[in-house]
């Protein structure tokens, strides 16, 4: 990695280890740093959301919204920035090393990311049905999960 005028080094590689943590752990809340939420918006293409928070609960509350999300860092879509459609953020020389290393990251967990967040989206929509059928006095008993 190199050096550039807004992050060294040093920063990059810690922004990158916690990307990793983050990916590895399950997208936890807790792994969602400042660091890397900076990255994110200032150097990835992604708008703030109002703050962390904000941004947390727009792309890793909903399990379509995470897949929405890791779509941009998976070579196999193209690397489109979700917000904006562009690839700047990938070939930005002042930090499409790093971009790079974060896209070479997920790239053996996205398999699994995006079947555990399918399987999270199908119980999710599957509670929903069953609760609008007991709503409308509907028996759920067999109604096939």
């Amino acid at each position: 990695m190199k050096e550039v005028k807004f992050m060294t080094v040093k920063e990059k590689e810690m922004v990158l280890k916690q990307w990793k943590s983050f990916i590895k752990e399950g997208c936890k809340q807790k792994r969602f740093t400042t660091c890397l939420y900076h990255h994110l918006i200032q150097h990835c293409s992604f708008i703030a959301h109002y703050n962390r928070d904000g941004f947390y609960s727009t792309y890793f509350h909903n399990p379509e919204d995470e897949i929405r999300f890791f779509k941009q860092f998976d070579k196999d879509f193209g690397h489109l920035s979700i917000e904006y459609g562009g690839r700047y953020w990938l070939t930005n020389p002042d930090y499409n090393d790093i971009n790079q290393a974060m896209c070479d990251t997920i790239e053996p967990y996205k398999t699994q990311l995006y079947a555990k967040n399918k399987v999270a989206e199908k119980e999710r929509d599957l509670a929903f049905a069953a609760s609008l059928l007991r709503k409308h006095g509907i028996s759920c008993e067999n109604f096939d999960r």
